[in-house]
């Protein structure tokens, strides 16, 4: 089967956008403080007053990087009188922080062998 040059070009482009869309998950979970957000959220959901307490961090910072979160599309939020309550948007999220994770671990474990080989010599 012969694809044409044009339906070539529509796919690289629409793959271009999609690239780009990745990019901006990827920018948006690019802070540790938001790493931590996300972690929390997989035991359930939290308002931003049991967050900044369980997490140790500012309230005001915290609610910065939940809208972060939000605007991304990584978090939801729902209103119970004067409290909101963010959950996950979807638990495929901690599976992608698990995956980098992994790999992070695993580049660590790596360079420490290398490192230690190198040493050895």
């Amino acid at each position: 089967m012969n694809i044409s040059k044009e339906t070539k070009t529509v796919e690289r482009e629409r793959q271009w956008r999609i690239y780009q869309l990745q990019a901006e998950i990827c920018r948006t979970l690019s802070d540790p403080k938001r790493l931590l957000i996300l972690n929390e959220l997989r035991e359930g959901e939290r308002s931003v007053t049991e967050l900044a307490r369980e997490l140790g961090l500012n309230q005001a910072n915290v609610s910065q990087h939940l809208a972060l979160l939000r605007q991304g599309g990584l978090v939801k939020s729902r209103k119970d009188g004067a409290n909101i309550y963010y959950s996950l948007a979807t638990p495929r999220i901690i599976e992608a922080c698990d995956i980098v994770h992994q790999l992070l671990v695993e580049q660590l474990e790596r360079n420490q062998a290398l490192a230690q080989e190198i040493l050895r010599q």
